[in-house]
């Protein structure tokens, strides 16, 4: 009963009680909570006597009911594509480790690459307000964006080269421009001249800049572009498995093959061990993302790296930024540089 009678009381302190232990108004203890300031700004050693006051008191501020009165809610939402793959899971951490560090929750939804999915995120976050919202959109265009933004008056940055909105801020790495680099790689210093593609439908983004890359660089380097080395898998081990089974059953399997991602990459390896032939002896594999298993897999994937991490760290600051009111200006694109790492696939 003790227990019970003391949470009680922890919850009704509210930010008049706040305001009284640290001999301010209630309207400064609001601005110092909420990190907005008014005409007047507020002095540091006012704020340090607001934040002591409150942590003193225990006080938990309403979430909901600042939402309705306009007031932030504490809250980032962050969109992403498949959670079992690894490589989200850096750019996960670092928005949560920023959000811990500024005292926001984040919410974290999964979309299994489907415009469904990235609907149903959308359609949450109205019905549920946030502060700023960071997200891997495959699907959405920036006319779905201008929506999101006008519907939520949500803050909001994205992973994604091919987006544009004047108000959201972009991460990317070019990944067009390195699948090009390492396609040539492939010819002209390992003499690769039957170049294998597995890539993903080009309705994402992503896929269709991977693969206008590999094009780009077979015509660059003068080889015939062969319609039957190019599959399309779904991001997935299975579907890289898959694709390379029928790379092998033509009469002239490629002696190299490009992925989409490691995923595809990493089943790819397994239907050519499978095969009895030998990697990259017989054929040679390249992924794309770096994921932790790339350099755990025997032999070791050669892969382009991006950094999630880094991309979740300037994703988050740009929005915390913009919350705190120190950016109000246009967009702004980030690019996370890729790098190729030369392993034992190739």
């Amino acid at each position: 009963m003790a227990s019970t009678k003391r949470n009680a009381n922890r919850n009704s302190v509210t930010m008049h009680d706040v305001a009284k232990l640290a001999n301010v108004s209630q309207s400064t203890v609001s601005r110092v909570l909420n990190e907005t300031n008014g005409p007047i700004t507020i002095g540091e050693e006012t704020r340090q006597r607001v934040l002591e006051a409150a942590q003193q008191l225990k006080y938990q501020p309403n979430l909901h009911a600042g939402s309705l009165r306009g007031q932030k809610t504490r809250m980032i939402a962050l969109m992403i594509a498949d959670i079992t793959n690894p490589f989200y899971h850096p750019l996960v951490r670092a928005v949560q480790d920023a959000a811990n560090a500024h005292q926001y929750d984040t919410m974290i939804a999964n979309t299994d690459h489907t415009l469904e999915g990235e609907q149903h995120f959308i359609n949450s976050v109205i019905r549920r307000p946030v502060d700023g919202i960071i997200m891997v959109p495959y699907h959405l265009s920036d006319d779905d964006l201008d929506e999101l933004v006008e519907r939520t008056g949500s803050i909001v940055a994205a992973v994604g080269q091919h987006l544009t909105h004047p108000q959201v801020d972009i991460a990317f790495g070019n990944d067009r421009q390195a699948t090009y680099d390492v396609v040539t790689w492939l010819h002209t210093e390992k003499g690769h001249s039957q170049l294998g593609f597995i890539g993903v439908t080009d309705n994402f983004p992503a896929g269709a800049r991977r693969h206008k890359g590999f094009k780009d660089a077979l015509l660059n380097v003068g080889l015939e572009q062969q319609a039957e080395y190019e599959l399309e898998g779904d991001w997935s081990p299975e579907s890289g498995y898959q694709a390379m089974q029928k790379l092998l059953s033509l009469p002239e399997p490629p002696t190299a093959v490009f992925a989409c991602n490691d995923l595809m990459a990493i089943g790819a390896m397994e239907a050519i061990k499978q095969s009895g032939l030998r990697i990259p002896e017989d054929i040679a594999i390249v992924g794309f993302d770096d994921i932790p298993t790339a350099s755990w897999i025997s032999p070791r994937l050669s892969t382009v790296a991006q950094y999630p991490a880094e991309m979740g760290i300037q994703l988050a600051k740009a929005i915390f930024e913009r919350i705190q009111g120190n950016y109000t200006g246009p967009s702004r694109r980030i690019e996370v540089p890729c790098r190729f790492i030369e392993r034992e696939t190739t």
